[in-house]
């Protein structure tokens, strides 16, 4: 490693920078110390000491998200490194913020920090509209508990009748209960033809009364609703326009048993549409978080236990596993099958997700198709799938044109 490395201990209010100066030889490792606040004109003063001071490599730390502005600041400018805080720490009793950037300095030189993966501004940006969707699911999520906590206690049994309590029917109903009304023939005559409980039941299920009160904090519950399921459709087509030049790595994602147009685009926000920051499909799984750990001492591996990492890739693509062992005749269902008696369905799920992550890295990284191995499908499957995906692409504004694909390599 050649040029000079400044080491920044990111604070919220304060930069500790330490750059590396110019020593003669047997003289010893010297560092330049200098303070800087995180208001946009002290970064830019940041930046313009840097520069004057010779730097090339700057390596930054934080163990929370103050480290952007100034990696916002800097970039272009130089090469920019973010180590993980665990791997700079400091003896007990020796730990000061200017000798933590000194730190950070020496073990960039020698290799011995764990590096985060920053994405490109493009590519975070992306991220932050997925990550935000996700948000906006679980809020949904919420309010649907509450609701339903909320109905317990007035004794409505709606969401014990109907499969969802936020479908067409179930909606009609609420939006009825919060407007006063208390008649159960009504409530039941709103419900759909095709909701699978009898008219009796569902009438037994609403002869309950609402209070004041609970009428008032439904209709709470139900514009929160309104505006985050608004918020979610918005996001939706940000996500689509950011996404435009993507449709092409979408469509070969949506190949694999089990993704859709929004799990594909959240392997492309966290990953990037090539995956080119990883050089190999075990380094991609263990970013990840899906290859098996060592805790090795005297030979011995104490700890098999997985790291932690990325947790929104991980959680996708567990998500992703858990439909494709449910898509028939798919090489991954037959593969869980065959698993499931010997690792049980925790471990079975997480070693089908393994295997997804390697396929799609194998898709972006080398731009191939996907071609199933298992049991062929059946063409009125095959037809209804290219149906969903058509559907959704439309409603997010992407061409619905697909058309079969010659493989460059197999992928199974």
């Amino acid at each position: 490693m050649t040029g000079k490395i400044a080491g920044i201990d990111v604070h919220k209010r304060v930069l500790m920078v330490a750059v590396e100066e110019e020593t003669g030889e047997g003289e010893k490792e010297g560092f330049g110390l200098r303070r800087f606040g995180t208001t946009v004109a002290e970064l830019e003063h940041l930046r313009a000491w840097l520069q004057n001071q010779g730097v090339e490599e700057i390596v930054m730390e934080s163990t929370a998200q103050y480290w952007k502005p100034v990696w916002f600041t800097l970039e272009g400018q130089f090469r920019l490194f973010l180590a993980q805080a665990w791997s700079n720490r400091a003896p007990r009793g020796r730990k000061t913020d200017f000798k933590d950037a000194q730190r950070l300095a020496r073990r960039h030189r020698a290799g011995e920090l764990t590096l985060s993966f920053v994405p490109d501004e493009v590519q975070r940006q992306m991220r932050s509209l997925t990550r935000r969707r996700f948000q906006l699911t679980r809020d949904r999520v919420r309010i649907q508990n509450q609701v339903e906590s909320l109905l317990e206690e007035t004794r409505i049994k709606l969401s014990s009748v109907v499969s969802d309590l936020f479908g067409g029917s179930g909606l009609r109903i609420l939006e009825a209960l919060s407007q006063g009304q208390c008649d159960p023939h009504a409530l039941a005559s709103l419900a759909d033809a095709r909701v699978q409980c009898g008219e009796e039941v569902l009438r037994e299920a609403l002869a309950a009364n609402l209070g004041p009160m609970h009428r008032s904090l439904l209709q709470q519950h139900l514009e929160m609703l309104r505006l985050v399921e608004t918020q979610i459709e918005q996001t939706a087509g940000l996500m689509a326009e950011s996404m435009r030049s993507q449709v092409s790595e979408i469509e070969r994602l949506t190949a694999i048993p089990g993704i859709r147009v929004l799990a594909a685009q959240q392997l492309i926000a966290e990953i990037g549409p090539r995956a080119a920051a990883f050089a190999s499909a075990p380094q991609f799984c263990s970013w990840g978080g899906l290859a098996p750990g060592r805790n090795e001492s005297a030979g011995h591996n104490s700890s098999s236990r997985c790291p932690k990492g990325n947790s929104f890739l991980r959680r996708t693509l567990c998500q992703i596993a858990q439909a494709a062992v449910r898509t028939k005749n798919s090489s991954f269902e037959q593969k869980f099958r065959r698993l499931l008696p010997r690792l049980g369905y925790p471990k079975a799920i997480w070693a089908i997700a393994r295997s997804i992550a390697v396929v799609v890295w194998k898709i972006l990284h080398d731009g191939v198709t996907y071609i199933e191995r298992g049991t062929p499908s059946t063409p009125g499957a095959i037809k209804r799938r290219v149906q969903r995906l058509r559907k959704e692409l439309r409603a997010l504004g992407y061409s619905d044109d697909l058309k079969p694909l010659a493989p460059e390599v197999i992928v199974s």
